[in-house]
């Protein structure tokens, strides 16, 4: 896995036309408003730097599944008005994000002013990485930044293809990313502590053999429990169980079992008897039995997972312990969300749930590192190169 990019330092910015790749993939209510704009102030640094070195800032960045097609409502007219703000700078929010009328009107934009450019996957050969879209998006800048860690795991047109044919480094947003799972799976101080959840076991399995080499045990919650509880032959009531995949769990037990690594379960349970928020919620010993449902770990379990975090000195953590959404079956997750923000350690969450979880807790500043990337910090658990990462590490080894 290479993490060696080229970083921002090594380009020459002044006066230069700079397209920066950010992650502006931002959830919106019904009305169209922003709802959380964390991934928009991460990237400001990166934005303000260029600024400041005499660069101007062109930024590209998707937002939803459009399809190829251009869809009114995933248009970046919300993402441009909180940029603008946050910026207090000149800035331009443009239509399109290819032709003539783009390049023209930033040549005509005063010094100073940050462009954005409209969504890039209302163009169909941006999923494809189509050599072509990103030649047309090259023709707009003269260096290339990659600040998009969220994106960074597809090879697009944006994301790769104008990297191949530009100057590039990673801007500080990647730059922070890399270093953080860099520092975790290169060198962890030790003990290190992975702590695993969410539904389907099947999204976490490769993490698991990945990480056996190189933690000291992993904690396991959410919905993926209950698959590891059933192969251990334990009653797990109408639980989610994906069956498809018990053969390749107990496979993932018996190597962490040869390795000395333990895989600790949880041993009770908030239970319902319906998948719903109103259901009642009752505490259930390792078995499960009908007609009831695992929805969150037990009080048990969740202070015996709060004690291992407590003494750990890396923690990596990616998936709820239970169904937090709804309050009843919130504590379990907040325990260790609790756990992780106290732990002494290098702590470093990844994962929409589990960073949403951290931050509903009001927890976030006392985390060491936050990714802003679900299914690229998943990948790179996983032990997976980004194509986004190694282009710009093979522009800098040439």
């Amino acid at each position: 896995m290479n993490l060696d990019a080229a970083r921002l330092d090594d380009l020459d910015l002044k006066n230069k036309r700079v397209l920066v790749r950010v992650d502006f993939n931002v959830p919106q209510n019904e009305k169209g408003q922003i709802t959380d704009d964390t991934r928009i102030r991460a990237t400001l640094p990166t934005v303000r730097e260029i600024l400041a070195k005499g660069g101007k800032p062109i930024l590209l960045s998707h937002l939803g599944r459009p399809k190829g097609a251009v869809v009114e409502k995933m248009r970046l007219t919300a993402v441009g008005e909180r940029v603008e703000q946050l910026l207090d700078t000149p800035f331009l929010k443009l239509d399109e994000s290819i032709g003539p009328k783009v390049a023209d009107a930033i040549a005509k934009a005063a010094p100073k002013t940050t462009i954005l450019l409209e969504n890039v996957r209302f163009h169909a050969g941006e999923e494809k990485g189509d050599k072509a879209l990103a030649a047309e998006f090259a023709k707009l800048g003269d260096v290339f930044v990659n600040d998009a860690f969220g994106a960074s795991h597809r090879d697009h047109a944006s994301v790769c293809g104008i990297a191949r044919l530009l100057p590039c480094a990673a801007g500080r947003l990647l730059e922070k990313e890399i270093e953080a799972f860099r520092r975790v799976l290169e060198k962890p101080e030790q003990p290190f502590i992975a702590i695993l959840g969410g539904a389907k076991v099947s999204d976490k399995l490769k993490v698991v053999d990945h990480l056996l080499e190189r933690v000291n045990a992993i904690l396991v919650g959410g919905g993926m429990a209950y698959t590891f509880l059933k192969a251990q032959d334990h009653s797990v009531g109408k639980s989610l169980v994906q069956e498809d995949q018990i053969d390749l769990v107990l496979q993932a037990m018996m190597k962490a079992e040869r390795m000395g690594v333990p895989i600790f379960l949880p041993q009770d349970h908030l239970c319902g008897t319906r998948f719903a928020e109103d259901t009642s919620a009752i505490v259930s010993g390792i078995d499960i039995l009908e007609p009831f449902l695992g929805l969150d770990i037990g009080p048990k379990t969740a202070t015996f997972y709060a004690e291992r975090i407590a003494a750990a000195r890396t923690v990596v953590w990616n998936g709820p312990m239970g169904v937090f959404e709804w309050p009843a079956f919130r504590g379990g997750t907040e325990a260790v969300a609790r756990a992780v923000a106290a732990c002494p350690g290098y702590t470093v969450v990844g994962g929409g749930d589990s960073v949403a979880a951290v931050e509903q807790a009001g927890l976030a500043s006392k985390i060491k590192h936050i990714s802003t990337g679900g299914g690229a910090s998943l990948e790179l658990l996983e032990g997976k190169e980004l194509p986004g990462i190694a282009v710009l590490s093979e522009k800098k080894a040439r």
